[in-house]
């Protein structure tokens, strides 16, 4: 049985199509946090810590324009 995954957009990726990133919520309580580029999904995905991802948000928040 396989499972399906959805990937969210980061909220502060823009419209104008810049950077941007999606991650996969759902698959935290495996322990890895998948992130991708979302202008080329297919290009591959980074798994990081659940501890690793929450540092990365907690920083892009404090240094966001």
């Amino acid at each position: 049985m396989s499972t399906t995954h959805t990937w969210v957009k980061s909220t502060y990726s823009g419209g104008e199509g810049g950077q941007c990133l999606e991650w996969q919520p759902s698959a935290v309580a495996s322990g890895a946090v998948p992130v991708r580029d979302s202008k080329d999904p297919l290009a591959g995905t980074l798994a990081v810590r659940p501890a690793a991802w929450s540092s990365f948000v907690l920083f892009a928040q404090d240094h966001s324009v």
